[in-house]
């Protein structure tokens, strides 16, 4: 087998960068000139970049996106899925424009009747009986983590190693190379040892998921029915019935992430795979584009937590936010 030849990769990949900053004046100029941006960007991913500098955004309808210079792509990534039925959809801009000129009232810390028949909508779609909102996913999955902890007196929930659940905290942790948990790398600032908040077990190993189980202080297992941030890793035959069965036996809930894998079909992969979980969690795509996120309780558990009167859920309890379940999302 030939060895690669470095030299001219080198120039090919030189080659390509000319000619990048050569059809991207406007971007270079005005990643230059953002002084007053951390990294120079709006948020720090977007430094995520093949080149000396991202390409800037002007417009997008459908699966197209156009920068700033005029180029114009077909958008694979969709804002990674948050605009997964396309951008600007016609009746997602219609509605927004409908809202805005005609109602007003972008937040208002009141509730709307629009709310109920879209829980109504998720219920159709995820089984699940209740329904509360956020504005990401990441929100979503930590009021939820709040919500399990408390109901069942148990302090750790379990994850797959590199599965993705947004910036939630206790998500971070992977399986070291030597098979032991550890804080996944580069992770900024954690404000505990995820090991005190957290347990983590490969996807696809049951019984590595049972030995996490049984240490009994497990409150729920927050899964992705396929891992998406890694490539797509899908689950081997049996798997899912296998994690439900052990849930169970351990007395731990089942939560399950469809915020990449709605993608699977009307329901996500909770629908498609006839999935059991106990809650469910969902955001970026349901609102086309709209910042949104929602989680999906059982009619009991929901009824067990709002029986509590030692949880704050009103107020400054850690559940909920000021801009959360706004008239718009």
């Amino acid at each position: 087998m030939a060895e690669i030849d470095r030299n001219r990769l080198e120039e090919l990949f030189t080659r390509e960068r000319d000619d990048f900053e050569r059809t991207h004046p406007k971007s270079k100029a005005a990643y230059a000139s953002a002084e007053h941006l951390f990294g120079r960007v709006p948020m720090t991913w977007m430094n995520k970049k093949a080149g000396s500098f991202p390409v800037y955004f002007d417009s997008a309808r459908g699966n197209t996106i156009r920068d700033i210079d005029g180029n114009e792509y077909i958008d694979f990534a969709l804002g990674d899925t948050g605009a997964m039925a396309g951008h600007a959809a016609p009746e997602v801009a219609a509605a927004v424009v409908r809202h805005v000129s005609e109602q007003g009232g972008l937040t208002t810390m009141l509730p709307t009747v629009d709310a109920e028949w879209v829980g109504a909508e998720l219920t159709r779609r995820f089984g699940m009986d209740r329904w509360s909102f956020a504005l990401t996913a990441t929100d979503a999955n930590r009021w939820v983590i709040r919500l399990v902890r408390a109901l069942t007196g148990r302090s750790k929930i379990l994850f797959h190693s590199y599965c993705y659940h947004g910036s939630v905290d206790e998500s971070l942790i992977v399986v070291g190379p030597n098979g032991e948990s550890m804080s996944r790398p580069g992770n900024v600032g954690e404000p505990v040892d995820v090991l005190e908040t957290s347990r983590v077990a490969e996807f696809n190993d049951l019984h590595a998921l049972e030995l996490e189980l049984a240490h009994g202080d497990v409150a729920a297992v927050l899964i992705e029915p396929a891992l998406t941030n890694i490539g797509i890793v899908l689950p081997e035959e049996g798997y899912h019935d296998g994690v439900r069965a052990l849930t169970r036996k351990y007395g731990a809930l089942l939560i399950i992430d469809e915020t990449h894998t709605f993608s699977a079909g009307y329901g996500g992969a909770t629908r498609a795979w006839n999935l059991e979980p106990d809650i469910v969690v969902i955001g970026k795509s349901i609102g086309g584009g709209i910042p949104t996120g929602a989680y999906g309780l059982s009619a009991d558990f929901a009824a067990q937590a709002l029986a509590r009167d030692d949880l704050d859920l009103v107020d400054m309890g850690g559940v909920g936010g000021t801009l959360a379940g706004n008239p718009l999302s």
